[in-house]
C-alpha cells in the first residue's frame, strides 16, 4: 500500500527517462519513445513524476500548454502501484498544475477500450466531449478510436499572464 503522504512530486528531467521507459513499456501496449520525453522536455512541456520517501519512481505525466487548454499528453502510474489511489493523486497534480498556468481546462485523449482509465477520468470530472476515429493503432491493421475528454478548470487570467510553471 503507498502511504501518499511519503509521496514527492518533482519535476521531471532528463535522468528520469530509464526509469520512465521502464514503466512507460510496461504499462501501454503502444508506448512513447524515450524520443518522445526528451522533445517534451526539450519543448519545455509541463513534465512531473511521483516518487516514494524511498525515491522510487511510480508515476509521472506530462502536459503541453496550448493557448488557454492543458493538453494531458500522458500520464501513468507503475503497475505495483495501481489501484490504490495514486491515479487520482496525479490528476489532482495535473490540474494544480494548469491551474498555475492559469489554463481554463484540461484536454486529453483515451482508447475507447481503457474502461479503468476512462472510469478514473469521468470520476474525476472529465465529460466527453468528442471522437476521433482511428486515433490509435491497434495492429498493424486495426485501429481503435480516442475519446475526447475536457475537465473545466476555474482559472481567469488573461493568455498573455500565463506560463509555463516548469520555468
Amino acid at each position: 500500500m503507498i502511504n501518499f503522504s511519503g509521496i514527492v512530486a518533482v519535476p521531471m528531467t532528463l535522468a528520469d527517462l530509464d526509469e520512465i521507459m521502464l514503466i512507460e513499456n510496461a504499462v501501454f501496449s503502444h508506448p512513447w519513445s524515450r524520443a518522445n520525453f526528451d522533445d517534451s522536455l526539450s519543448n519545455r512541456d509541463n513534465a512531473w513524476v511521483a516518487r516514494s520517501a524511498q525515491g522510487e519512481l511510480l508515476a509521472y505525466f506530462v502536459q503541453m500548454a496550448v493557448v488557454d487548454e492543458s493538453h494531458l499528453l500522458t500520464v501513468a502510474v507503475k503497475a505495483s502501484a495501481q489501484h490504490q489511489g495514486l491515479g487520482r493523486l496525479m490528476l489532482d497534480l495535473v490540474a494544480q498544475q494548469a491551474a498555475l498556468m492559469q489554463m481554463q481546462s484540461i484536454l486529453l485523449e483515451v482508447r475507447s477500450s481503457n474502461q479503468r482509465a476512462l472510469t478514473l477520468y469521468q470520476r474525476y470530472g472529465f465529460v466527453q466531449i468528442g471522437v476521433r476515429k482511428n486515433y490509435y493503432q491497434l495492429d498493424s491493421q486495426q485501429r481503435e478510436d480516442a475519446l475526447v475528454l475536457r475537465y473545466t478548470l476555474h482559472c481567469e487570467a488573461p493568455v498573455s499572464e500565463r506560463k509555463n510553471v516548469a520555468e
